[in-house]
């Protein structure tokens, strides 16, 4: 007994190590929130650090915005923070690379407290301003993150001083240093800033919430069933304030600092959610969707919620077409978002069990892979096989197989395709299962591409999930 004991405890600390996050494959992250203009962004706080591994963080900075003008609360990040120290030791039983809380709070900062343009100029630095210029110029190859879940004032002012102290051409390298997803335009310095930084990767569903952005939001997918979005189809069970209650907030200090919600669950949180690695979310590709929702580049006409016409092309709503918890199929930019829900909620309960639970008493995520390789080639009519043999779950739990066209990404548009269901993949509950590529399809001139999304469950509680992508490109 002693001995099998040493060796899972052997086992344990080898895949600590293997999950472990390698420097260059973590996402840079600094944060932007008005945080206490009301419960939302605290919560997202939460999850954001339950999964402070997944990211190298390089600040935590209080602002304003439209719901919170004249205040910033950089105190409340510091008492969430202060919470998550008190877990973090247990969460790296669990996996590996959680910073410090002295760490974190060593990054917590704050803008000026005014709003919106009424912060950008002259004499208008803050520390969150100043902390971004220095990320930035950090001599790191990769790029930062910019979630942006309040008002953009501390980036608008940032990109301003550039502007005016460095040349073109280093301007310009700044800014392409910069990945920006804020919810929505929570004051008026997001447009000004996308007219202005033409070039700069920006993700967002344009307008301020009266007239109706945060109703058409991508972003409200998440939760926004009965408010701010008002959708059908997705299981609203799972972003309860009752759910949330059993399985967050009564799990510990962290827990603790989870408020209820008033409005709707972590609007903030799609701005991070594509960024963590789970085999499904690609960063680099907002048009491939992941858990944080899915996003095309174009420039979309004006609204009458928008402050302004947009001028350029930006990263913002694109439709998927998904299968409902009531049985019926919904189309819409929200299904790209809550199609995943069930998902990473029950990840989020996961992790917060981490927080207050040793290894051996919670779940952890399978490891999918895909043995047949994912990127294939193929030719019209060709059947194509699949294979995720030699994925495995830590726990040793037995593993649900899911394989579907995620048909949205891809360049390839079926002309025989069936509403919802445009294409049969054969033996789907199966770690092997194959496809038939259609004979008649329409496409851009060249190859067209085809996205096939591996979805590996366990059967531990939560039950967790893990993705690989498989990209099959037709040659006619």
């Amino acid at each position: 007994m002693r001995q099998h004991f040493l060796f899972r405890l052997l086992a344990i600390s080898l895949l600590g190590c293997c999950l472990q996050l390698t420097a260059a494959d973590k996402p840079r992250v600094l944060v932007l929130t008005d945080i206490e203009n009301e419960p939302d962004d605290a919560m997202s706080m939460v999850r954001l650090l339950v999964y402070a591994n997944q990211f190298d963080i390089d600040g935590l900075v209080a602002t304003t915005s439209i719901h919170q003008r004249a205040r910033v609360a950089p105190q409340r990040i510091r008492q969430i923070v202060s919470a998550y120290s008190k877990v973090r030791d247990n969460l790296e039983l669990h996996e590996k690379g959680f910073p410090t809380g002295d760490e974190l709070l060593a990054k917590v900062t704050e803008g000026l407290p005014v709003y919106g343009m009424a912060g950008v100029g002259e004499g208008k630095d803050s520390p969150g301003s100043d902390l971004l210029i220095r990320a930035v110029d950090r001599d790191d190859p990769r790029p930062l993150w910019v979630p942006v879940w309040g008002g953009p004032s501390v980036l608008a002012q940032a990109l301003w001083k550039v502007q005016h102290t460095r040349s073109a051409e280093a301007l310009a390298k700044f800014v392409a240093k910069l990945r920006v997803y804020t919810i929505s335009d929570q004051d008026d310095s997001g447009p000004w800033i996308r007219q202005n930084f033409p070039t700069l990767f920006y993700i967002v569903s344009p307008g301020l919430g009266a007239g109706g952005a945060y109703h058409h939001a991508t972003w409200s997918g998440i939760s926004g069933d009965n408010f701010s979005g008002r959708f059908a189809g997705g299981d609203f069970s799972v972003v309860t304030n009752e759910w949330l209650e059993t399985n967050i907030r009564r799990k510990g200090p962290l827990g603790a600092e989870y408020p209820r919600w008033e409005y709707l669950m972590e609007g903030d949180t799609p701005s991070f959610l594509n960024l963590i690695a789970n085999g499904l979310n690609d960063p680099a590709h907002p048009d491939w969707g992941g858990w944080g929702g899915r996003y095309t580049l174009y420039t979309p006409p004006t609204q009458k919620w928008f402050l302004q016409p947009e001028t350029r092309p930006i990263w913002t709503d694109a439709a998927d077409e998904v299968m409902g918890t009531d049985g019926k199929w919904h189309t819409g930019n929200h299904e790209s978002i809550w199609r995943w829900r069930v998902a990473f909620q029950n990840d989020f309960a996961a992790r917060m069990d981490w927080t207050i639970k040793p290894y051996a008493n919670a779940n952890h995520p399978p490891v999918a892979r895909v043995a047949s390789g994912n990127t294939l080639t193929a030719k019209p009519g060709q059947r194509v096989d699949f294979s995720a043999e030699g994925s495995t779950d830590p726990d040793g739990d037995a593993l649900s197989y899911l394989w579907f066209y995620y048909g949205e990404p891809g360049t390839i548009a079926l002309s025989n395709s069936r509403t919802g269901a445009p294409l049969e993949v054969h033996d789907f509950d199966q770690a092997k299962a194959w496809v038939v590529i259609p004979s008649k399809f329409s496409m851009p001139p060249g190859a067209g591409t085809m996205h096939f999304i591996l979805a590996v469950t366990d059967h531990g509680t939560p039950r967790l999930t893990r993705y690989q992508r498989v990209i099959v490109t037709v040659a006619p």
